[in-house]
């Protein structure tokens, strides 16, 4: 008789013990725009991508600041054999033929030097080589190069380390501003999932609110048609009404269900906790002067930066156009000592001088007007980016301006929308309280202000919506926060490869 007891001590225990137990219920977890903002910027897929064409411009640009500093490089050839029969012309001018047997092995050490201002390239070069040729009798030797200097330098040429030297970084820091600017893409984004579960929130209440209401009139009105005081089709109209209300729940329910599961998608939220949103409703108005933002936005984003790197890069292709297939040389020195010996220690007495010098020539004599075709084209080319840029620039400030004439007027936009809608809910309830007293029973006179009370509502919050993604579009069009008076910060660590 005693069981029954014991099973409910021991299932009480249990559950205390483990709270995701039987009496566990999902968690309400309270959340603002700022958080959800903050959430974004770490874990959405945007922020991901954003970090990884970070990542991508970062090591393009630490590829080329490799390119300019010394390079360390060792070469070797362990073994390379080779039997072949050769023909040979001897001093008579008689060909013969002859088997040659031998084994070379080498190694080289070198330490060289990309000069970008000129293009030519330096280095410093160690080298040994063996040589065994077999046959009758196998014979060593050794040819050694202590030290030599090399000096390679295209004259006349395309120098691309000369264009990569200006085009380069000013790519990296283009890459540097565009994070800036997907940063806050993420928080429009953000912004329109928010407001999209926000208005899924407030559509469930007003749904809620209503069928309580109705349900309330409805039985009113019942009483009032048995006293004989309404006609059958007014009691029918808010029965109507009563059942539309119950629809509209469970339709506000189901578009509800969906804004969650979108919106933890993008924050990539998991777990089964129910997410209720804060209203943005503490706003610190600001007005921003159109001209200081034009100058910011030409000072910060990439925008115009990348106006800048297309002009460098037509000039570049002119530039290139110019010079490649015409007239060219090409100067190379070597300077140093080397030596040979059949034994590897007498290879590197008294090394001899090694001079090198030579000057190679291009001369293009005719080309039927190959060179001269490309040229004009670049030409042309440079021209018609030249008139998109002006173009372009143009657009971009007229732009900016537009933007913040319409940012300026939220201010008054979203007054007007709380102040509707405060004097729509007001007027809802007189008219509630009258039809509860009986003062009127004109069912459209309930519905109406019943109506206008709702679409206020959803205006405010649509006001509301369209005053932040404002906020945050003024903020990637200047990377300025216009706030705090401040230009955004690009932090290195936020996006560290």
């Amino acid at each position: 008789m005693y069981r029954p007891v014991l099973f409910i001590w021991i299932l009480a225990l249990i559950m205390l013990i483990h709270p995701n137990g039987l009496l566990a219920q999902k968690k309400i977890r309270r959340m603002t725009l700022e958080e959800a903002t903050s959430i974004a910027k770490d874990r959405s897929i945007q922020a991901l991508i954003a970090k990884q064409q970070f990542g991508v411009s970062f090591w393009d640009y630490k590829t080329f600041r490799g390119s300019y500093l010394p390079q360390l490089n060792a070469s070797g050839v362990i073994p390379d054999f080779n039997r072949s029969i050769n023909a040979y012309t001897l001093t008579d001018g008689t060909k013969i033929y002859q088997l040659q047997q031998y084994v070379n092995y080498g190694g080289n050490l070198s330490l060289s030097q990309q000069i970008g201002f000129t293009g030519g390239n330096i280095s410093l070069n160690s080298g040994l080589t063996r040589t065994d040729n077999l046959g009758d009798s196998t014979t060593t030797s050794y040819i050694s190069t202590p030290i030599n200097i090399k000096y390679t330098q295209p004259i006349f040429r395309y120098n691309s380390y000369r264009w990569d030297k200006k085009i380069k970084p000013l790519k990296y820091d283009q890459a540097k501003r565009k994070y800036l600017e997907d940063i806050e893409d993420i928080n429009i984004s953000t912004t329109n999932f928010y407001f999209v579960l926000l208005q899924a929130q407030v559509e469930k209440k007003i749904a809620q609110t209503n069928y309580i209401n109705y349900d309330t009139l409805y039985k009113i009105t019942q009483g009032r048609f048995q006293l004989g005081k309404i006609p059958q089709n007014q009691l029918l109209l808010y029965e109507l009404s009563l059942l539309k209300a119950k629809l509209a729940i469970e339709n506000a329910d189901l578009a509800l269900q969906d804004a969650i599961f979108n919106f933890k998608s993008f924050l990539r939220i998991q777990g089964p906790d129910s997410i209720i949103l804060e209203p943005p409703v503490n706003i610190n108005y600001f007005t921003v002067n159109p001209v200081k933002a034009i100058e910011e936005a030409s000072a910060n984003t990439s925008v115009s930066e990348e106006f800048q790197r297309k002009l460098l890069e037509a000039d570049m292709n002119v530039n290139m156009a110019k010079l490649d297939g015409r007239f060219d040389a090409n100067l190379s020195a070597i300077f140093g000592y080397n030596q040979t010996a059949p034994n590897l220690p007498d290879a590197y007495k008294s090394p001899q001088d090694l001079e090198q010098v030579s000057l190679q020539l291009n001369v293009p004599i005719l080309d039927w007007g190959v060179a001269r075709g490309r040229i004009k084209m670049a030409e042309s080319q440079r021209e018609i980016i030249k008139n998109q840029v002006e173009q372009g620039v143009i657009d971009f400030r007229q732009s900016i301006y537009r933007d913040v004439m319409k940012f300026n007027m939220q201010k008054n936009q979203l007054e007007i929308a709380a102040k509707a809608d405060t004097v729509a809910k007001k007027s809802y309830k007189i008219t509630q309280d009258r039809y509860m007293i009986g003062k009127i029973s004109d069912f459209q006179e309930l519905y109406t202000a019943q109506t206008e009370a709702d679409n206020s509502e959803n205006s405010f919050f649509a006001a509301l919506q369209n005053y932040w993604q404002r906020y945050f579009a003024l903020r990637k069009m200047t990377l300025y926060d216009f706030q705090k008076q401040e230009r955004l910060q690009f932090n290195f660590q936020d996006v560290k490869p």
